[in-house]
């Protein structure tokens, strides 16, 4: 429902206090999101290989999904490697292809 001022009418969306404004009227604290930190960089791109499957895991879920690079926060030639990588250790059967819901790895 719109706020209603003095006047009677509506308030537009454009005139709506937001952000920082809003924090002050309201009186509550602002959400700052931390900044994510990359599981690895690309010094350690040495290090990915199929047979450190600890570290394969930590991309994975626990259904056996890979976890999108949106969330990983690695660059795009670290996320295909990961991925290319990981598809090696499924095929020689050192990662499962999909994971079970009820035994964890």
């Amino acid at each position: 429902m719109a706020e209603t001022p003095k006047g009677g009418r509506p308030i537009s969306a454009s005139m709506r206090p937001t952000g920082t404004d809003k924090a002050v009227i309201t009186g509550r604290k602002q959400y700052l999101r931390r900044k994510r930190v990359a599981r690895i960089s690309d010094k350690r791109l040495g290090e990915v290989d199929y047979k450190n499957v600890d570290l394969l895991r930590t991309f994975l879920t626990e259904r056996g999904k890979i976890i999108p690079r949106r969330i990983t926060n690695v660059s795009a030639r670290v996320q295909r490697r990961i991925t290319e990588e990981i598809k090696r250790a499924r095929n020689i059967a050192l990662l499962p292809f999909a994971g079970n819901p009820h035994q964890p790895y």
